[in-house]
């Protein structure tokens, strides 16, 4: 059997009593979650929900949510997670375009999709998740002869529709297979070494590809420990990890940054820390030295997308970590260097990074046009210039539509954002173009600062060092000091929101 659900099932078989989900007010084993997702199999399956229907998951990231995830799985049915600060209009759009038959919605944000559904001309079932959801005493502790069999599914059926976060425009639903989930979860176990023992910090949004597949699918494969975090909040996070013997911490580069900073000014120790992963965004090579001289452990960083499981690089423990670098190909993907006529470039030239594997999507949900222009040949375009290395490690160099023209001349914002982060006052840092492309654009860096920094004294600084480190034609022209930057679902810089004087 195929079905993604089978990651849960086999768990709770092999270690029933471990915890699964724990959060602050509650703990659910696996043989309870297993029960759990049952139950909303059966929910679903009354309300007339049919395997290959597509159900929207509405949550953030607390013990209903993977009830519900594996719960729509066990149906047959596809997930299509949604995250919970989309407006009505756009969860319109969503539901029309994925043509959902069913929505569960965590209980505060029922009435808000009522309200969409209520609009629409479609018979669409709104099922809140509650307490209810996860009532382990309603759950019996034995095997439940009423609990309707798990659907059985094939490699190549569609198990998660996961819509980009759309940085380039109208979000598109990227088609996840059950092989392709499954697959890249469990050779994340295997890269990391997972083990039932860990306690795994979930605070990366479920509804997101890296934290449905690296804390949430794959920490499930193993009988390990999620620690959910509903809302990211760098000191309660710290507290958690104390709490609960978090081992390993997961997150984006900002999530990386906003623990550094609380961490700086305390004494506090996390002896449970055994390493930490970093993904979603390049992480800027200072703000990994310190978090790992903070905390005594190693980071490793790699890189993925929606479109790809999303694990495709990885700088992998048994290997010699390069800082800067999003290490090596993990096992099943193929990942190279093409120009812009599809070809292979050589080691060390700059080129844009294409993967090929068992971790692609089938393709964009009912796009074939846009599906058709994504690929060359086998592979999947990425969108990311990079270049591979004669030891076989890849580098970002930047996305291809975040570079910027600045006189005939092509600029990759990471570059200049790597000095930027060199300069211990600068709390975070983002490289925008601004102008018209087509006419050549002036090189902007946004900062924020940390508290009680000078910005006159730091802006005078910053340019010194990129007179040191970089040509003419990459140097800043303007520096914007910012209250914050626009921040995406799972914490990465969205360069496109910012608003240039």
């Amino acid at each position: 059997m195929s079905n993604l659900a089978t990651l849960l099932t086999s768990s709770a078989e092999r270690h029933p009593q471990n915890i699964a989900v724990r959060s602050d007010s509650q703990q659910i084993t696996y043989q309870q979650l297993d029960h759990l997702a049952d139950a909303m199999h059966a929910r679903l399956k009354a309300v007339g929900v049919q395997p290959g229907d597509r159900v929207a998951l509405i949550s953030p990231n607390v013990a209903a949510m993977p009830v519900a995830y594996y719960g729509v799985l066990k149906a047959g049915a596809v997930v299509v997670p949604l995250n919970p600060l989309l407006t009505g209009r756009e969860l319109e759009g969503l539901f029309r375009d994925a043509q959902v038959s069913a929505v569960l919605v965590f209980q505060v944000m029922a009435d808000h999709v009522r309200e969409v559904v209520a609009t629409m001309d479609e018979s669409i079932e709104v099922i809140t998740l509650d307490a209810a959801t996860v009532d382990t005493d309603q759950v019996a502790e034995g095997a439940r002869s009423d609990a309707p069999e798990m659907v059985q599914r094939v490699d190549d059926d569609l198990a998660v529709l996961l819509y980009t976060s759309g940085t380039t425009g109208t979000p598109k639903g990227a088609m996840l297979t059950h092989h392709n989930l499954s697959s890249n979860a469990w050779m994340t176990t295997r890269m990391f070494d997972y083990r039932s023992q860990d306690v795994f910090l979930g605070a990366l949004p479920f509804f997101h590809v890296f934290g449905q597949t690296v804390v949430l699918n794959a920490v499930i494969a193993v009988g390990a420990c999620v620690s959910a975090v509903a809302a990211f909040q760098p000191r309660s996070v710290l507290k958690q990890i104390q709490a609960h013997g978090v081992t390993r911490f997961v997150g984006v580069p900002s999530m990386f940054v906003a623990v550094n900073s609380l961490k700086r000014a305390e004494r506090e120790s996390y002896p449970t820390l055994v390493n930490a992963i970093s993904g979603g965004a390049s992480m800027p090579v200072e703000v990994l030295k310190e978090f790992e001289s903070l905390f005594g452990v190693t980071v490793y960083e790699g890189y993925g997308l929606s479109e790809t499981s999303p694990v495709v690089c990885f700088n992998h423990p048994v290997n010699d970590r390069v800082p800067g670098s999003i290490g090596t190909a993990c096992d099943g993907a193929d990942v190279r260097i093409f120009n812009d006529d599809g070809q292979e470039v050589p080691r060390g030239e700059i080129g844009e990074i294409v993967v090929r594997g068992q971790f692609v999507m089938a393709g964009y949900w009912n796009l074939p046009e846009i599906t058709a222009k994504s690929f060359s040949g086998e592979f999947f375009r990425t969108g990311d210039v990079g270049r591979q290395d004669q030891t076989d490690r890849f580098f970002i160099v930047d996305r291809k539509k975040d570079m910027i023209l600045h006189n005939g001349y092509n600029v990759y914002p990471r570059e200049i954002e790597e000095i930027l982060y060199e300069n211990p006052a600068v709390h975070e840092a983002a490289v925008v173009g601004q102008g018209d492309i087509t006419v050549g654009q002036d090189v902007v860096a946004c900062i924020v600062l940390n508290d009680g920094a000078d910005a006159d004294s730091v802006v005078t600084e910053l340019r010194h060092a990129a007179r040191e480190g970089l040509a003419v034609y990459k140097r800043p022209k303007h520096y914007r000091v910012m209250e914050s930057l626009p921040k995406g679902p799972t914490g990465k810089i969205l360069k496109r929101e910012i608003v240039l004087d």
